[in-house]
């Protein structure tokens, strides 16, 4: 949390991240027990995002979908889309799925709040004012996380994203942490 590339930053990521996968270390381990019960193939997804400065890495997450998703369906999520398993849906209403990208957190790819990390085929298409989100380190939180999730746009996300982390604080990025808790718990804005 505070400003893009601060030392402060890297530390309360850090020290949030440990924090947090060490409480919710049982709920992960039960949620991986879940997913492999109810439908064959890895617990962990893998999907390939684009980060600070434009580079790709891999986000990882718990497994919501069918293993063989992106075969049979389109790359984005739908609105009542029937790749979602069961124990998926209890995994995205509670963003339990998003948990594991505190490990993106401490290889230092994200950040705790930050821009959403899109995916390769929505970055492509980025006119070079969009590509200006490139400047900040991608988030499990964001502004635009706490203020439509996923009723925005790709475009709508993107501006909001650039026009608030240009003149983040410490205490405007804590202000999302604590709206996140409350945004999970209504479930607005989530697919």
């Amino acid at each position: 949390m505070g400003k893009q590339g601060s030392c402060i930053k890297r530390l309360t990521d850090i020290i949030i991240s440990l924090f947090t996968f060490l409480i919710f270390s049982p709920i992960i381990f039960l949620a991986v027990i879940a997913i492999k019960l109810e439908t064959p193939g890895p617990a962990f997804f893998l999907h390939e995002r684009t980060g600070y400065r434009g580079r790709k890495f891999k986000l990882y997450k718990l497994r919501g979908m069918v293993s063989n998703a992106l075969e049979i369906g389109p790359e984005l999520t739908q609105k009542n889309d029937h790749r979602i398993t069961k124990v998926g849906k209890i995994l995205r209403r509670t963003s339990i799925d998003e948990i594991p990208n505190l490990i993106n957190v401490l290889k230092g790819e994200m950040s705790i709040v930050g821009p959403r990390p899109e995916i390769i085929s929505v970055t492509e298409k980025y006119i070079d004012e969009q590509k200006e989100v490139y400047n900040f380190k991608p988030g499990i939180t964001g502004i635009s996380q706490v203020n439509g999730r996923q009723t925005l746009t790709p475009g709508e996300r993107v501006k909001m994203e650039i026009a608030y982390y240009k003149n983040e604080t410490f205490w405007s990025d804590l202000v999302i942490v604590v709206k996140t808790f409350f945004v999970v718990l209504n479930n607005k804005g989530n697919l």
